[in-house]
C-alpha cells in the first residue's frame, strides 16, 4: 500500500468565496477543495481573519506595493498550508489517543477503500503500530486553486498600462506558483494562449530529475476535442496535464458553458476510449520540449487523472460514474454549500438554499462575462439591484473591476454591470426610443440592466458569516448553484455528507429525484429550445445548421443512454423510468421546429 488520495470525491471551487478557505475546513480529513484566487482583496482579508483565528503574525500587504496582488495570494496559500498541516498533525494525535474518533473517520472513509480495511483490522488485532501506519499512509486533502482564463483584466498604473504579467489571471498564477504548496492550479473559462505560455516561466511546473511536478495543472473541460487541443498546446512548451476536469456543460454551479448538444454520458465514453490517445499525443510533445529547454525527460508517461463534475446526487450515481468511465474522483459541489464544516456560506443564504425548490433554480443573464449563469430565485443581491433600478440609479459602483474587461468605451476596461457603462447604454437606448414598440424598449432596457455585481455579491456571504464589514454600496449576495440543489433540503454534518456520497446513509428525501444523464438531458432540451425562442436575428444557413447539429446531438446521446442503461449492472431500480424518461425527451426532441 502506498499513499493515494484517501476518498473518490472532491470539492470543486464555487463561486469567489465559498470555498476560499475550504482547505482549512476539510483538509485534515484527506479531502480535496479548490479556492479561488481572483479576488484579492478577499483573499487579504481572509488572511487577517485566519491569522488573528490562529494567533499567528500579520502585516498587512496594501495596494502600494507594486506586486501586491500576487504577494497577497502567495501569502495566504502560505498561510492556509501552514494551518492545515499544523490541523493534520493534531488531527492524527486525536485519531490515535482515541478510539471514538478513529472509528469515526473510518465511518467516513470509501467502503472498499484499502486504508479503511487496514485500519479496522489493526484495531481488531489491537495493535499498536496505528500511528506508524497513519504516519506512512494519511496524508491531507490536496489545496488546489481556481483561475479563470478570461478573467486577466489589463492592469493601469494611472494612464500607463503596466506590462502583461500584471494582468489579473497572470498575477494570481505567479501568486500560486511563488507559495510552497505542492498541488495544482485549475484552469476553467477555456484556453488564453498568453496565460499558458507565462507557465514556462515557473521551475515548479517542469518534471524534476526523478519525473516529480512540485505544482500541477488541471484543466476544466467540456469535451474531449477541447482537451486534446489544450493538453498539446501545454505539452509543446513542456508542461504536462496532470488532470482533465469534465464538467456538465448545463448541470452545474457557477456560468454555464453548454456544448453543442453532446451529453456527459457520451463526453465521458469518448474520454475512456481515448484516454491512451490524450496521454501519448501530450507525451510525444512533451519529450521534444523538454529536450529543447535541456530539461529532465520522463521515461514513461507522466499520470494523467481524468474526473468529473455536475449534477451528481447519490451513491449510485458516483460508483456508476467511477466504475464505469474508470474515473479517478467525482466532483461534489453545490450540496456542499448546506455543510456548514465545509463552505463559506451566511445563515440567511444557506437557509434560501434549504428551502428552494426546482422552479427556483435557473439560467440568468446576470454575469458580465456574457455567459449563462446558474442562479436561485430570492438573493439578496436581486433585491437591491431592482430598487436601484426603480430609482434609475441602475449598476454597481464597480470598485473591484475584476470584471472590467469591455473596452468599448474605455481603453482600461468596464464591467457591464457598473453604472457608469449602463448609463452610457441607457443613454443611447433613450435616443433610439422612438423607433421602437413599448415592448422592445423594455426588454433591451432589461438586458442592459440586469447585469450583477458578481464581484461583490460572490463575495459577501463569506464576510458575513465570518463577520468582516462589508464596505461600500449595498450588493447584497450573489450565489451560483447548481439546479442538483433543489433535491437537497437540509443543513447537514460534513460526516453525514461523506456518508451520504459512499452510501451509508441517505439525506435526499425527495424520491423523484431525476437521474443525473436524465436532468442534464432536459437541460439541454430547455436550452436548446430557449435558443431558438429568443432568437432575434437572421436565420441564416450557418444558423440552421448549429441547431441542428445541436439536436442531431442530443439525439445521439438519447441513443448511447437507451444502450447504456441495458447493459449496465447499475441503476436497475430506476431504469423502468428512465427509459420511459428517455423515449419522452426522444419524442419532445423532435418535434421541435427549426
Amino acid at each position: 500500500m502506498k499513499k493515494t488520495p484517501i476518498h473518490t470525491f472532491h470539492i470543486p471551487v464555487m463561486g469567489l468565496a465559498y470555498t476560499i478557505d475550504s482547505p482549512i475546513r476539510v483538509a485534515q480529513y484527506g479531502i480535496s477543495s479548490v479556492i479561488s484566487i481572483t479576488d484579492d482583496e478577499l483573499i487579504e482579508k481572509m488572511r487577517a481573519f485566519y491569522s488573528k483565528k490562529f494567533e499567528l503574525p500579520y502585516k498587512e500587504i496594501s495596494q502600494k506595493i507594486q506586486d501586491y496582488r500576487a504577494e497577497r495570494i502567495t501569502s495566504y496559500l502560505n498561510l492556509v498550508n501552514r494551518i492545515v498541516k499544523e490541523k493534520f498533525e493534531n488531527f492524527k494525535k486525536e485519531i490515535v489517543d482515541n478510539k471514538t474518533c478513529l472509528e469515526n473517520f473510518i465511518s467516513t472513509l470509501p467502503n472498499k477503500s484499502e486504508l479503511k480495511e487496514r485500519l479496522q483490522n489493526l484495531i481488531k488485532e489491537g495493535s499498536d503500530n496505528i500511528r506508524d501506519f497513519l504516519e506512512d499512509y494519511l496524508s491531507p486533502g490536496e489545496i488546489d486553486v481556481n483561475i479563470m482564463t478570461k478573467v486577466d483584466k489589463d492592469n493601469f498604473d494611472k494612464e500607463l498600462q503596466l506590462s502583461i504579467e500584471f494582468n489579473d489571471a497572470h498575477a494570481s498564477l505567479r501568486g500560486f506558483a511563488n507559495s510552497d504548496l505542492n498541488s495544482s492550479v485549475v484552469l476553467s473559462a477555456g484556453m488564453n494562449p498568453r496565460l499558458y505560455s507565462y507557465f514556462e516561466n515557473f521551475s515548479d511546473f517542469f518534471p524534476d530529475a526523478n519525473s516529480n511536478l512540485k505544482k500541477k495543472i488541471i484543466l476544466k473541460v467540456s469535451d474531449f476535442r477541447s482537451a486534446m487541443i489544450q493538453g498539446n498546446f501545454l505539452a509543446k512548451k513542456g508542461l504536462w496535464v496532470s488532470e482533465y476536469r469534465i464538467e456538465s456543460g448545463l448541470n452545474c454551479g457557477g456560468h454555464a458553458f453548454a456544448t453543442d448538444g453532446s451529453l456527459l454520458g457520451p463526453i465521458l465514453a469518448e474520454f475512456k476510449l481515448k484516454k491512451k490517445e490524450l496521454i501519448q499525443s501530450a507525451h510525444d510533445l512533451l519529450v521534444k520540449a523538454l529536450n529543447q529547454k535541456e530539461l529532465p525527460i520522463p521515461k514513461n508517461p507522466l499520470p494523467l487523472k481524468i474526473t468529473a463534475q455536475g449534477g451528481v446526487g447519490t451513491a449510485e450515481e458516483h460508483d456508476f460514474l467511477l466504475e464505469h468511465y474508470q474515473l479517478d474522483s467525482i466532483g461534489w459541489g453545490s450540496p456542499f454549500l448546506l455543510v456548514p464544516e465545509a463552505t463559506s456560506v451566511d445563515n440567511e443564504t444557506r437557509k434560501l438554499l434549504l428551502n428552494a425548490k426546482e422552479n427556483d433554480f435557473y439560467l440568468s443573464n446576470i454575469s458580465p462575462l456574457g455567459v449563462p449563469f446558474n442562479s436561485v430565485k430570492g438573493v439578496t443581491n436581486d433585491i437591491w439591484k431592482e430598487m436601484r433600478i426603480k430609482q434609475n440609479k441602475a449598476g454597481s459602483s464597480c470598485p473591484k473591476k475584476l470584471l472590467a474587461l469591455s473596452k468599448e468605451y474605455d481603453n482600461k476596461g468596464m464591467c457591464s454591470a457598473s453604472k457608469k457603462y449602463q448609463d452610457i447604454k441607457l443613454e443611447e437606448l433613450e435616443k433610439i426610443k422612438k423607433k421602437l414598440s413599448v415592448k422592445d424598449f423594455q426588454n433591451k432596457k432589461d438586458k442592459i440592466t440586469e447585469k450583477s455585481c458578481l464581484c461583490v455579491g460572490l463575495v459577501n456571504a463569506a464576510y458575513l458569516e465570518n463577520n468582516i464589514e462589508v464596505k461600500g454600496q449595498q450588493q447584497g449576495v450573489v450565489i451560483c448553484p447548481g439546479p442538483n440543489l433543489a433535491y437537497f433540503d437540509k443543513e447537514v454534518s460534513l460526516s453525514e455528507m461523506v456518508k451520504h456520497i459512499y452510501g451509508n446513509t441517505n439525506i435526499i428525501s425527495n424520491e423523484d429525484r431525476p437521474n443525473m444523464f436524465i436532468k442534464e438531458l432536459k437541460m439541454y432540451i430547455d436550452y436548446l429550445k430557449n435558443e431558438i425562442n429568443t432568437f432575434s436575428g437572421e436565420v441564416n444557413a450557418n444558423q440552421l445548421k448549429k441547431w441542428n447539429t445541436f439536436r442531431a446531438n442530443i439525439n445521439a446521446g438519447i441513443d448511447y443512454y437507451q444502450t447504456l442503461f441495458t447493459i449496465t449492472l447499475f441503476l436497475k431500480k430506476t431504469a423502468p423510468k428512465i427509459f420511459t424518461e428517455l423515449e419522452f425527451y426522444k419524442k419532445e426532441i423532435n418535434t421541435i421546429e427549426i
